[in-house]
C-alpha cells in the first residue's frame, strides 16, 4: 500500500519474517531489524537504518537503531507484521541512487513511474535480505557436516581403494578375505541384436514377485514385447523358511502361465535372483548371503535353482527350463545392452546398490580358461566391510549400522543407498535439535521414530520449486513446528546426505571404468552404463549430480548413462535370450567344425591313401596317372663335409627372387657364409611370357654380380625352383605345371634350365655354369643333412606344401639303376587331386579351390599350406556371418575380399599369448568391426582350421617315414626331418600338432625333426657343391 504525504511517499510491504534471538550466534540480546519507520523528520535516521539493512543484513542489537526504527518482538516467532521503506518524492530519488543507497532501475525503466520504481526497490531489499539470510545458515550446517562433503581428492582415493579391493576379489589368493567379492555370473555375452524366441521371467528381490513374458523378435519397430503380473510376498514368507518362499514363486509362476495359456509349453525361464550368490554356471547361484531384510532359513548355502526345480517338480502341472540366474544387476546391464551394445556396465541405485561389467575371462582366477569375457558382479556394498572406509564413515553411518538386522556389513551400501538416506537425514536433524540448531530445540516422538523420514521424502524436499514447500509439511508432520530457516537448514541437509551418496557412487563407478579402459588399452574409454534404481529414478538432482562426478573423476572417459525401462526381469530374459542363442548357435558352429575334426581313424586313412599314391607315383605303369609324381632329383648322396669352393645360388618360388653367393669351406673349421639380395617379381612378370619372367631373372643375377663385383667369374649355380618339375638329370628340369599364382606362358613342358641359359646368353653379359635343378624341400633335406647326417627328409610346410625323401633307387622304376638311393621330390600337394580325399574335403575347401588359379589341382595343398588357410577361414567366416553368427550378420566388403585374411594373421590370432582386446584389434585391421563373441568365434575357426592342416600334413609324413622304415626291413626307425616353412617356424600350434601327429601314426619311427636355416639358398649351394664333387668323381671314373 503507497500513498502520498507532502513531498514524501511511504511503501508498506506485508510479509512473514522469522523473528530469532540473538543469543542462539552468540551475538548478546537484542532482535532482527524488522521494521524502518520514516518520515520528513527522520529521513536521515530511516536512510542510515535502510544502509544497515541493506550492507549487514543479519542481526542488528536494537540497541544499534535509530530511535524511529526500534520495535518491541512479536510474541510469536513467525508473525505477519509490516516494513514500511520511505522514500524521497520522485524529484529527490536521484540522491538516493547517486548515494548506492540502493541499485537504480534499468536504463529501460527509465520512464516508469515512481510507484513502479518503489516498488522494485522493496523487491530488491527482500530478495537480498533472504539470500544473505539463506547463504548463512548453509555455511552453518555445511561446516556442520564438514564430514560429509568430500573434495576431489578425497575421491579419487577412494576410486583406488576400490580398484584394488577389485583385484583382491579377483584374485584366487585374496578372493576369500576381500570385502568385495567380485563374484562371476557365467554371463558372457551381452545382446547383439539377433536374439529371438518366447521367454519367461521372473524377478525376486523384494517384496513384490514379478513375472513377465517376454517375446524377442526382429521387428524392429517392436523387437519386445511383454506380459508382466506382479504377485506379493507377504512378510511370513520373507521370514519363513526355504520350502515356503520357493512353493510360493512355484505357485506364482503356476498361475501366470495358466493365465498365459502356455502350461503345455517348457519355455527357457530367467530368474532374476538380487542377493549375493556364487555360481559355478549360469543355470546354478548358490546364496551366500540374505540382504534387503530378507531372512529365509535353509537357504544360505544352497542353490536357489535346485530349491525352484524341486518346488515345480512337487506341483507337478507344469515343467520350466531354468537357463540363466542373474542378479538384478546384472539384468539391468543385459537390458540396456540389447539397446545399445556399448553396454558393458549395470548400476542399480535404489533400495540398495550394486554394480557389474564385463570383465577380461583371464583376470578372473576362480574361472578356468582366459578366452573371452564374462560378467562380474561386484556386490559392492559390502566395500569397506574390511575398515577400509573408516576415515569417511561419520557418526550417523555408525549408529544407522549398529540399528540395522546386520551390523558390520554392507557398509557402503549403508553409506549410498536408498534405503538408509532417510534415515540419516532423520538421524542428524534429531542430532541438531538436541544441539538446539533446529526447530528451537524441539523434539518430538515422531523425530525420534526410525523410518518416520523415507528417501522419498529426501527427494520431495529437494526439488527445486516446492521444495521447501513440502519440506514444510513433511516436518509439520512430524510436529516440530519448523520456521522458514529451519526448512532451508533441513533442505540442505537433505542435499549434503543425497550428494555425498552420488559422490560415493561416482567414485566406484569411476575405479570400474578406469579398469574397463586398461583392460581395453585404449587412451579413451567410449562405454555405455546400464542403471537402474529408485534413487537415481526419482531424485530431481541425483542424476545430473552422478554424472558430473563421474566425467570430473574419469575425464579420459565418454560415458553414456542409459536408464533401464524394464527393469531387471526383462534383463534375466536378455540374458536368457542370450543364453539361448549362444547355446544354439554353439551348437551350429559346432556342427561346422565337426567336419574340421579329424578323428584318429580318419588320420590313419589319410596315410594309408598317402602310401597308396607313392606307390602310384613310384612305379612305371601308374606313374603318369598318380597325383604323387614322386619325381626323381638326380641328387644321389648327402653332403659328407668335404665340399668347398663358392657357389651362386638362385632361389625363385614366389613374389620375391633371391640371388645368393654361398662361400662353403671344408675341414676343421667348416663354414657357410651367404651375400643375397632380395628382388621382386611383378604380377605381370608372373603371368606374363616366360621370355620376359627369365630376361627379368638374369637381370637380376647381372645386378648381384655388379653388386658383389664377380661378373668375370664363371661360377657354379645351383637353381632352386619350387615348382613341380620333371627331372631327367641333375642340371634338366621340365616344368610340368605352375604353381603359387605364377601363369607364365611357354613354360610348362620346358626345361627351365635351358630358359634360363637362353636368358643368359640374350644377356651377353656374363657365364655361369648351371649344375643343378634345385627344388626347395630337397634344398631343405640337405641343409640339415649338412648338420646332421641322419637327416634323409624334407618337408616345406610355408606358402605351400612339400616333401622329399631319400628313396631306394630300386624302387624307382622311371629311373634306371637299382643301387643306392635317389632323392625323390613327391610333390604331394597334387594328393587327392584324383578324389581320394573327397569325403573329408569341405565346402569351404571347394570354394576355395573353385576360386583358384588352378581349379581341381594341389587339392592336399589347399587344405594344409599357408597360401590357403587364411582363405579357408575367410570362406568359413561369410557362411557364419549369412547364418547370423558373427559381425551382427553383416558381410562388410572387406570380408568379401579374396585374400584379405593372410596366414600371418591365423597365427597372430591363435598366440596364447594374445588376449581377445588384441584379436579384436587385429580384426580391425582387417575392416572387420568385431564384438568380443565375435573374436572368440574367430579364433576357434582360426585354431580348427589350423589343426586339421596340420593333422593331415602329419599323416603324410607319418606315411614317408613308415615307407623308408619298411623299404630297410626295420621293426624301428630313428630319422631326422629337415623342417622348413614359415607356417612350421611361426604358426604357434602347428609344429606341435603336426609332430604329435606323426608319433601317433607312426609309432615305430623315432622321428627328430630338425629346422633348416636356409634350405633354398645355403640348400642350392650345397646341392651344387655335392654335384661338382660328383662331376669330379665321376670324371676321375672315366
Amino acid at each position: 500500500m503507497t500513498s502520498s504525504c507532502g513531498r514524501l511517499a511511504h511503501l508498506h510491504v506485508h510479509f512473514w519474517v522469522p523473528w530469532q534471538r540473538e543469543r542462539r550466534a552468540g551475538r548478546g540480546r537484542g532482535f532482527w531489524l524488522c521494521v524502518l519507520l520514516g518520515g520528513e523528520s527522520s529521513r536521515l535516521s530511516c536512510r542510515c537504518s535502510f544502509l544497515l539493512l541493506l550492507t549487514t543484513p543479519l542481526l542488528f542489537p536494537s540497541s544499534s537503531l535509530p530511535r524511529c526504527c526500534r520495535r518491541s518482538p512479536p510474541p510469536h516467532p513467525l508473525l505477519p507484521f509490516f516494513i514500511s521503506f520511505t522514500f524521497p518524492s520522485s524529484a529527490n530519488q536521484s540522491a538516493w541512487w547517486g548515494q548506492g543507497l540502493v541499485e537504480p532501475p534499468f536504463q529501460s525503466r527509465a520512464a516508469a513511474s515512481p510507484q513502479a520504481n518503489r516498488e522494485m526497490i522493496a523487491a530488491q531489499l527482500l530478495a537480498y535480505y533472504f539470500t544473505e539470510l539463506k547463504d548463512d545458515q548453509l555455511k552453518k550446517i555445511d561446516k556442520y557436516l564438514y564430514s560429509m562433503r568430500f573434495s576431489d581428492d578425497t575421491l579419487k582415493d577412494i576410486m583406488n581403494r576400490f580398484r584394488r579391493e577389485m583385484e583382491n576379489g579377483l584374485g584366487r589368493d585374496t578372493s576369500p578375505t576381500a570385502s568385495i567379492k567380485m563374484l562371476p555370473t557365467f554371463v558372457r555375452s551381452i545382446p547383439d541384436g539377433s536374439e529371438k524366441g518366447d521367454f519367461i521371467a521372473l524377478d525376486l528381490g523384494g517384496s513384490n514377485f514379478r513375472i513377465l513374458r517376454v517375446k524377442v523378435t526382429q521387428d524392429k519397430k517392436q523387437p519386445v514385447q511383454m506380459e508382466s503380473q506382479v504377485y506379493e510376498t507377504p512378510d511370513d514368507i520373507i521370514h519363513g523358511n526355504g520350502s515356503r518362499l520357493f512353493g510360493h514363486v512355484a505357485d506364482c509362476l503356476g498361475d501366470f502361465m495358466e493365465k498365459q495359456k502356455i502350461k503345455d509349453k517348457k519355455l527357457p525361464v530367467g530368474f532374476t535372483f538380487s542377493f549375493p550368490c556364487a555360481q559355478t554356471k549360469l543355470d546354478e547361484a548358490v546364496l551366500l548371503t540374505w540382504t534387503k531384510k530378507f531372512k529365509v532359513s535353509g537357504v544360505e548355502g544352497v542353490d536357489v535353482v535346485s530349491l525352484l526345480n524341486k518346488a515345480i517338480k512337487k506341483r507337478g502341472d507344469y515343467e520350466a527350463d531354468i537357463m540363466a540366474v542373474v542378479n538384478d544387476t546384472v539384468g539391468t546391464m543385459m537390458t540396456c545392452g540389447f539397446d545399445d551394445q556399448r553396454c558393458e556396465v549395470g548400476i542399480i541405485i535404489g533400495t540398495g546398490t550394486n554394480a557389474c561389467y564385463m570383465e577380461e575371462l583371464r583376470h578372473i582366477d576362480q574361472v578356468e580358461g582366459d578366452e573371452g569375457r564374462m560378467c562380474i558382479n561386484t556386490e559392492w556394498g559390502a566395500f569397506g566391510d574390511d575398515g577400509s572406509l573408516e576415515d569417511i564413515r561419520t557418526e550417523f553411518d555408525r549408529e544407522i549400522d549398529r540399528g540395522s538386522i546386520n551390523p558390520g556389513k554392507q557398509l557402503f551400501e549403508k553409506m549410498a543407498s536408498g534405503m538408509y538416506i532417510g534415515e540419516l537425514v532423520r538421524l542428524i536433524l534429531v542430532k541438531m535439535a538436541k544441539e538446539g540448531l533446529l526447530f528451537e530445540g524441539r523434539i518430538t516422538p515422531e523425530l525420534l521414530t526410525k523410518g518416520k523420514i523415507e528417501t522419498k521424502h529426501v527427494s520431495a524436499i529437494e526439488k527445486s520449486k516446492e521444495g521447501l514447500k513440502k519440506c514444510m509439511e513433511i516436518l509439520t508432520r512430524l510436529g516440530v513446528e519448523p520456521s522458514d530457516e529451519d526448512c532451508l537448514a533441513v533442505q540442505h541437509v537433505c542435499t549434503i546426505v543425497s550428494f555425498r551418496s552420488a559422490n560415493l557412487i561416482a567414485s566406484t563407478l569411476g575405479g570400474i571404468l578406469c579398469r574397463l579402459k586398461e583392460n581395453k588399452g585404449v587412451t579413451r574409454l567410449r562405454t555405455t552404463v546400464g542403471i537402474d534404481g529408485s534413487l537415481y529414478k526419482m531424485h530431481p538432482q541425483y542424476a545430473r549430480r552422478l554424472h558430473k562426478t563421474v566425467r570430473r573423476l574419469v575425464p579420459d572417459s565418454d560415458v553414456r548413462f542409459l536408464l533401464s525401462e524394464s527393469g531387471s526381469a526383462k534383463g534375466a530374459a536378455m540374458v536368457t535370450a542370450v543364453a539361448y542363442r549362444l547355446t544354439e548357435q554353439a551348437r551350429q558352429i559346432q556342427q561346422t567344425m565337426a567336419e574340421f575334426r579329424l578323428s584318429k581313424a580318419q588320420l590313419l586313412e589319410v596315410k594309408k591313401r598317402m602310401k597308396v599314391e607313392i606307390e602310384r607315383g613310384l612305379k612305371k605303369d601308374t606313374h603318369k596317372e598318380a597325383t604323387v609324381k614322386m619325381l626323381p632329383t638326380f641328387v644321389r648322396r648327402t653332403p659328407d663335409g668335404t665340399e668347398n669352393g663358392d657357389f651362386l645360388a638362385l632361389d625363385l618360388g614366389g613374389t620375391n627372387f633371391r640371388v645368393l653367393l654361398v662361400k662353403i669351406r671344408s675341414g676343421k673349421k667348416r663354414s657357410v657364409e651367404m651375400h643375397n639380395k632380395i628382388y621382386a617379381i611383378p604380377i605381370e612378370v608372373m603371368q606374363g611370357t616366360g621370355e620376359e619372367l627369365f630376361d627379368h631373372i638374369v637381370y637380376c643375377i647381372s645386378d648381384f654380380l655388379d653388386y658383389m663385383g664377380m661378373k668375370s667369374a664363371r661360377l657354379p649355380l645351383g637353381f632352386t625352383f619350387s615348382f613341380p618339375c620333371h627331372q631327367t638329370s641333375l642340371d634338366a628340369g621340365i616344368l610340368v605345371t605352375w604353381t603359387k599364382g605364377f601363369k607364365a606362358t611357354d613354360c610348362e613342358g620346358e626345361d627351365v634350365v635351358e630358359l634360363l641359359r637362353e636368358a643368359i646368353k640374350r644377356k651377353e653379359e656374363f657365364e655361369l655354369d648351371v649344375v643343378a635343378i634345385v627344388n626347395d624341400t630337397v634344398g631343405t633335406m640337405m641343409t640339415c643333412a649338412y648338420e646332421e647326417p641322419n637327416c634323409e627328409v624334407g618337408l616345406i610346410a610355408g606358402t605351400g606344401s612339400n616333401a622329399c625323401y631319400m628313396e631306394e633307387t630300386k624302387n624307382i622304376e622311371i629311373v634306371e639303376g637299382n643301387e643306392g638311393r635317389m632323392c625323390v621330390n613327391m610333390e604331394w600337394g597334387a594328393f587327392g587331386d584324383n578324389g581320394c580325399l573327397d569325403d573329408i574335403r569341405t565346402k569351404y575347401d571347394q570354394a576355395v579351390d573353385e576360386n583358384s588359379l588352378n581349379e581341381g589341382k594341389q587339392r592336399y595343398e589347399k587344405m594344409c599350406s599357408g597360401m590357403y588357410l587364411g582363405e579357408i577361414v575367410r570362406q568359413i567366416l561369410i557362411d557364419l556371418t549369412k547364418r547370423g553368427f558373427l559381425f551382427r550378420g553383416q558381410i562388410s566388403e572387406t570380408l568379401k575380399t579374396r585374400g584379405i585374411f593372410e596366414t600371418k594373421f591365423l597365427s597372430q590370432i591363435e598366440s596364447d599369448r594374445l588376449a581377445l582386446l588384441q584379436v579384436r584389434a587385429i580384426l580391425q585391421q582387417l575392416g572387420l568391426d568385431s564384438t568380443c563373441d565375435d573374436s572368440i568365434i574367430v579364433k576357434e575357426v582360426c585354431g580348427t582350421v589350423s589343426r586339421r592342416a596340420a593333422q593331415i600334413c602329419g599323416a603324410g609324413m607319418a606315411a614317408v617315414v613308415d615307407k623308408i622304415r619298411e623299404n630297410r626291413g626295420l621293426d624301428h626307425l630313428d630319422i631326422t626331418v629337415g623342417v622348413d616353412g614359415t607356417l612350421y617356424k611361426l604358426h604357434p600350434h602347428f609344429s606341435r600338432i603336426f609332430q604329435q601327429t606323426v608319433k601317433e601314426l607312426a609309432p615305430k619311427c623315432n622321428v627328430i625333426f630338425l629346422l633348416s636355416e636356409d634350405g633354398s639358398g645355403k640348400g642350392a649351394a650345397l646341392i651344387t657343391a655335392v654335384g661338382c664333387r660328383q662331376r669330379e668323381l665321376d670324371a676321375q671314373q672315366q
